[in-house]
C-alpha cells in the first residue's frame, strides 16, 4: 500500500459532512466519479437525510483517480490507481482510529469512484457496513485473475446500474455481482433499462435503508 506522499492522490483533501467521525456511530466513505468532486458526491449525503452518519470524501487529484478506462490494462492506470486505493485506505484507518470499525463503514463510489470502491473492497476483504456501487464494476480488462484472498463475510453489496451506461459493460457489472458474492457478500444487483450514466433515486433509497440498519434504534 502506497502511504502519504507517495502518489498523485496523497496530500489531497478530504471533505467531510454530517457528524464528525469522533461521535458518529456510522461512517461513510463517498468516492466522486472521473471529472468530478468530493463536494460533487457529498451532495448525495444530503438526500440520504442521515446527519448522525460521518460522511468523508476524498479529492482525486486533477479529478481522475486514474487516466484510462477501468477496463484498460492495469499497469496503465498506475500510479493512480494504487495511490487511489491508499487513499482509501487511510481514511478507513482513520475511521477505525476515532472509533468506528470496518463494520460501520459504508464504501460508496459512483462511476470512476464506484470502480475504485468495488476494487479496495475485493482486495481488502472483511466485513464492512456495506459496499455501495453506483454505475461501477472491478477494474481491469477481461480475463483478470479475481483470485482475491480475504472474505467479506456476509458485508451487504449493492451494485446498481443502467443496461446501457455508454462507460460500464452489463456483463462486467454481472462478473462483478458474481466475484463479491464469492468472497462472501451479500450482493443486491438492480439493472436499471435505459438509464443514463447518473444515481437514481431508488438506488438513494436503497443506501439509505442499508444505512439505517447500521445506526442505533432510536
Amino acid at each position: 500500500m502506497m502511504h502519504a506522499g507517495k502518489g498523485p492522490h496523497q496530500n489531497q483533501t478530504v471533505v467531510a459532512t454530517g457528524a464528525s467521525i469522533e461521535s458518529a456511530p456510522v461512517a461513510m466513505v463517498m468516492v466522486h466519479g472521473r471529472g468530478a468532486t468530493a463536494e460533487n458526491i457529498l451532495t448525495l449525503a444530503f438526500e440520504l437525510k442521515q446527519p448522525d452518519i460521518a460522511y468523508l470524501a476524498p479529492q482525486a487529484a486533477g479529478n481522475s483517480w486514474y487516466p484510462y478506462s477501468f477496463l484498460a490494462p492495469i499497469e496503465r492506470n498506475e500510479p493512480g490507481l494504487s495511490s487511489g486505493l491508499a487513499v482509501i485506505a487511510t481514511i478507513m484507518e482513520q475511521v477505525a482510529a476515532a472509533g468506528i470499525p470496518p463494520e460501520r463503514t459504508i464504501l460508496l463510489g459512483f462511476s470512476q469512484g464506484a470502480c475504485l470502491s468495488l476494487e479496495f473492497a475485493a482486495r481488502n476483504a472483511q466485513r464492512y457496513g456495506a459496499v455501495i456501487g453506483l454505475s461501477g464494476g472491478l477494474i481491469g480488462p477481461e480475463g483478470t485473475p479475481r483470485d482475491y484472498p480475504g472474505s467479506l463475510d456476509g458485508t451487504p453489496v449493492f451494485l446498481g446500474c443502467s443496461d446501457i451506461d455508454p462507460h460500464i459493460p452489463l456483463t462486467r457489472v454481472q462478473e462483478s455481482t458474481e466475484i463479491l458474492r464469492g468472497l462472501g457478500g451479500t450482493v443486491t444487483e438492480r439493472i436499471y433499462p435505459g438509464m443514463a450514466h447518473i444515481i437514481n433515486q431508488e438506488e438513494i433509497d436503497c443506501v439509505q435503508q442499508i444505512a439505517h440498519t447500521l445506526l442505533p434504534s432510536s
